[in-house]
């Protein structure tokens, strides 16, 4: 971090003061990635040992703001020691606040418009961008060729087909590939083509889309970044919403080009399945092979896109090998059922005194619940319970016996049980609760070990409980 802290140093002539770890390095990137805070300023920090990557990220950043497009400002760097700083665009991807403000299928009016913005943006990096760009930088490959069509391919066969135990016949799912690959080069494919655009590489900073995570961008067809977002899989969009938001982006990208829509929608759903089997092959190599579960939560909603596929979808080009394979794992009951066998959903339960301030977020998630029991009757300002804790028996029957306890308590249930089923739902695995009075030592910890005991009845829950006020009296 040493490199970080100096570049900071040099750029806003102020020490780094707070270093915050970020959700980023927790993906399959490999990067390490932090806030850096000091002289009322911030930025984010970047380690990565991939020079290419790197290289191909710091250009591709000055030519889109150069297009005057919504990319982080680059501040300083130290490529020889893989170090870069950029600027803070917050902590609200577009994912995040599709999660915040969706029920089931009916998403918040502000994230459609949001996600409006984003796809008539899009066209500007592909075509306007895309005119001027240099592609000598790309990594690993220029375009989206025959070897980048065939590693994708590929990485779905042995990563997820194979590994998830799904039958094939080798030699007709190579014809198919085959077929497939011929098939999409045939769209026009000289535009910049983004290569992961999904709602997580999406910021929104006072409502506006910002851009991130572009460095394996290179030439190829248009219709392949549009497919990454619509069909991204834990997005789950309604498919009204995802055809809503293809003619949006139709409209728009006819304002930098002539787009013929049925020559454009002739390569659409090729292009919609083979990100798709780019993403599973991910699902597979992180989930299966390097058995980090949670990269499987994605599974069940990318199974929902291929049946969607398969039901609404015919192809131009046969695929009759690749066709069963899909049909198979979407009748896969332990497909649909993976998440089941990944990690559970981790809640986190403080107990603290505000006198010492809130407890700290360790997970990098942010967000959660702050619960201020001071509003309830204090044992503590009675002498026989002030040497006592909330742990302790005649503390909980002191507490139990108040009527305001009780529908405090069943209003903390309700909030805490929809959260947790809502974050089984979308795959979401940390939560942090915390309770707080004003010594930390009995209706905190009342309600923290309340909590936990309920949380321990409870399927696809581990909690784990801390009691900062104790630690701070010894007890």
């Amino acid at each position: 971090m040493e490199v970080l802290k100096k570049l900071f140093d040099q750029h806003f002539h102020a020490p780094v003061v707070r270093i915050h770890p970020l959700q980023g390095q927790l993906g399959g990137s490999g990067r390490n990635i932090v806030r850096l805070t000091g002289g009322n300023r911030t930025a984010i920090g970047i380690l990565y040992p991939v020079q290419e990557e790197n290289v191909a990220f710091l250009e591709f950043s000055r030519h889109f703001r150069k297009h005057r497009l919504p990319v982080p400002e680059i501040y300083a760097e130290d490529l020889k020691h893989g170090a870069y700083i950029e600027e803070d665009l917050g902590d609200t991807t577009l994912f995040e606040y599709l999660s915040q403000n969706r029920n089931g299928e009916n998403i918040g009016p502000g994230v459609i418009e949001a996600s409006r913005n984003v796809v008539a943006l899009l066209r500007r990096y592909q075509v306007e961008a895309g005119r001027d760009l240099n592609y000598k930088v790309c990594y690993p490959r220029a375009s989206f060729d025959r070897q980048s069509i065939s590693w994708d391919l590929n990485y779905f066969k042995y990563y997820f087909l194979r590994l998830a135990g799904i039958p094939f016949n080798e030699q007709a799912l190579e014809n198919d590939f085959a077929r497939l690959t011929k098939f999409l080069l045939a769209a026009n494919h000289d535009y910049f083509l983004y290569r992961d655009f999904q709602s997580r590489n999406v910021m929104l900073r006072d409502g506006q889309p910002y851009f991130l995570d572009y460095q394996g961008g290179r030439k190829g067809a248009l219709q392949y970044d549009i497919a990454s977002l619509l069909y991204d899989a834990k997005a789950d969009l309604p498919p009204e919403l995802r055809q809503h938001l293809l003619n949006h982006y139709l409209e728009n990208l006819g304002a930098s080009i002539d787009v013929k829509r049925d020559e454009f929608m002739q390569y659409y759903h090729a292009y919609v399945y083979v990100r798709i089997m780019q993403a599973m092959g991910a699902y597979g190599f992180r989930g299966f092979y390097e058995r980090k579960p949670h990269f499987l939560q994605s599974v069940p909603y990318a199974l929902r896109n291929i049946a969607w596929l398969l039901h609404n979808v015919e192809l131009p080009v046969p695929l009759p090998a690749l066709m069963e394979a899909f049909k198979t794992m979407v009748a896969s009951e332990k497909l649909q059922n993976v998440t089941s066998e990944s990690e559970n959903v981790v809640v986190r339960v403080y107990s603290f005194s505000f006198h010492q301030g809130l407890p700290k977020d360790e997970s990098g998630h942010g967000g959660g619940f702050v619960f201020d029991c001071r509003a309830l009757p204090n044992p503590g300002r009675e002498e026989r319970y002030k040497d006592l804790t909330g742990k302790d028996a005649d503390v909980c029957d002191y507490l139990d016996s108040q009527q305001s306890v009780w529908q405090f308590w069943t209003n903390v249930l309700s909030l805490v049980d929809a959260s947790i089923s809502g974050y089984q739902r979308r795959g979401f695995k940390s939560l942090m609760v915390s309770f707080g009075c004003t010594g930390g030592q009995h209706r905190s910890v009342f309600f923290a070990e309340r909590l936990a005991k309920h949380l321990r009845e409870k399927s696809g829950v581990e909690d784990v409980v801390r009691h900062i006020g104790l630690e701070t009296l010894g007890k």
